[in-house]
């Protein structure tokens, strides 16, 4: 492998933005896209995770492609389903932004703990990561399930093996929480200021 698994997220990374700096559909939804192979390495651990962000980009990209030019920008999701009153449905664009972003946070977040505990086991930063992130806006049941699955997490070494590739991983995680958290918080920052970001799962 050419690089690290990370390689082609931080070549999508440059592309997101528009010069006028507007979150654009398609390269956001991208560049979420080329974090699935990272997931997964993870393999049984990650699987709810990864089949939460696949759905959600599914869901965001299948409204985009119904209307390309309307939806060149990621928020107009949200602004056409606030003024029609649907942004709070569960099968909304806007949850499906919300819980993509929250999906993302958990995985900066654990990529972070990576980088700055080399001490921790997988589980441990897995761990840490969920709460820090998704563990406020899940119930009791999503928790718990989560939770379990967190405990088949690999062993680090042999993960860090894996995504390694030729490249410097550790320099290319740190890269990655650098620059594709600020992305999220624009989505939290919007999201906060239309009042949809504090939906709960169910």
């Amino acid at each position: 492998m050419e690089g690290t698994v990370f390689t082609p997220c931080l070549e999508g990374m440059k592309h997101v933005k528009s010069e006028q700096g507007e979150m654009l559909t398609k390269p956001f939804l991208e560049l979420c896209k080329t974090i699935l192979p990272v997931i997964d390495k993870f393999g049984a651990a990650m699987t709810l995770v990864k089949s939460d962000i696949g759905g959600n980009i599914s869901r965001l990209e299948k409204n985009y492609l119904s209307d390309p030019d309307k939806f060149k920008y990621l928020y107009t999701f949200v602004q056409v389903e606030i003024e029609s009153k649907t942004a709070k449905g569960s099968s909304s664009c806007t949850n499906g932004l919300l819980w993509l972003t929250r999906a993302m946070d958990f995985l900066v977040e654990l990529f972070r703990n990576l980088v700055a505990h080399q001490d921790w086991s997988m589980p441990q930063a897995c761990a840490d990561s969920y709460q820090k992130t998704l563990k406020k806006w899940h119930g009791w049941l999503a928790s718990s399930t989560f939770s379990m699955a967190l405990k088949l997490a690999p062993d680090r070494k042999k993960f860090m093996d894996v995504i390694s590739g030729s490249g410097d991983i550790h320099a290319d995680m740190e890269r990655f929480c650098a620059e594709f958290g600020p992305f999220l918080q624009d989505n939290h920052k919007f999201l906060a200021s239309v009042g949809m970001d504090d939906l709960k799962a169910s």
